[in-house]
């Protein structure tokens, strides 16, 4: 049965939604309104690299970051995650066109990528889709790379930047802070004990995890609030004996239990590396410390 809403859909993975997943998301926008559809985007479970490849790949964002930030950012009403199984994988990029983006979805209007590929072993390209579009008589528009300090920007560049905890590169590539959201888990009450409350978070399986290190944060609430945080990625030496890698953030200015809400992190400056401290007191001075230079930063980066 034919869809009745009518999209303007972009087309791509969008890991981190950087500025050049920005220019397709915004001219969704203002196709939309002139045709008076939804702004969507499709996106994927999987990353076909992953399964095509077998080679994990860590991304930048887990499907319902990337849905939030092409929400928050870009105004996309919908955002449609696909399941990248076998069928998609093996579906004709004509019937990826025909069937799926136009009567499943409703697409009257495609953006993409110039480097866009889809379709069974990605034999459907930017000119494919674009004289598809022309015969279906419905819009199409390629978008040209998009390049800042001389490089393209991208998620791999990207990637590596995070990798490194090189937050406020990465930013610049982003146009937002990097992001991590999750469901509060229980901890080991360290911060209660060190006089702060905390929220321990874990990485999605397949996120990328950042450099260790303790970073200036903001963690944001659902109902919009959001307080500055000390946040320490890594093993936390000094409590822990093991090797998983925890996400805890201390919070500053706000008194209360977080566990089992769902929270963001987002990543601003890394401040230090991640060190064994000979003891709690050692640590805590250290945090304190930590949360002076977190409060110095956002004051300096209003």
């Amino acid at each position: 049965m034919k869809q009745e809403t009518k999209r303007v859909i972009a087309l791509g993975f969008f890991d981190g939604v950087h500025l050049g997943h920005g220019a397709l998301l915004r001219r969704v926008g203002e196709r939309a309104r002139e045709l008076g559809a939804v702004p969507a985007a499709v996106t994927f479970d999987t990353h076909p690299e992953n399964r095509i490849l077998r080679n994990a790949m860590p991304l930048l964002s887990s499907s319902a970051d990337r849905a939030d930030l092409m929400r928050r950012y870009y105004g996309i009403r919908d955002v449609i995650v696909a399941h990248f199984d076998e069928q998609m994988m093996r579906m004709p990029w004509r019937d990826f066109i025909t069937e799926y983006l136009v009567r499943e979805h409703g697409a009257v209007h495609l953006v993409a990528g110039h480097d866009f590929h889809f379709g069974y072993k990605g034999e459907g390209n930017p000119a494919r889709l674009q004289e598809t579009c022309r015969a279906l008589g419905i819009g199409c528009d390629i978008i040209p790379k998009v390049e800042r300090d001389g490089i393209t920007i991208s998620s791999t560049y990207i990637r590596t930047l995070v990798a490194q905890g090189e937050m406020e590169r990465a930013m610049e590539f982003l146009g937002h802070p990097h992001t991590l959201t999750n469901t509060v888990a229980r901890g080991k009450h360290l911060g209660s004990t060190l006089g702060f409350p905390t929220v321990n978070l874990q990485f999605p399986a397949g996120v990328l995890i950042p450099a260790h290190g303790v970073y200036a944060c903001k963690v944001a609430f659902e109902d919009g609030a959001s307080h500055m945080a000390v946040t320490n990625v890594g093993t936390r030496p000094t409590v822990d004996d093991g090797d998983r890698v925890n996400v805890e953030g201390f919070i500053l200015d706000f008194h209360g239990d977080l566990y089992g809400r769902r929270v963001r992190m987002e990543f601003y400056h890394r401040l230090r590396g991640e060190k064994k401290f000979p003891s709690l007191e050692a640590l805590r001075d250290e945090v304190m410390r930590n949360a002076r230079q977190t409060r110095d930063y956002f004051a300096a980066h209003p």
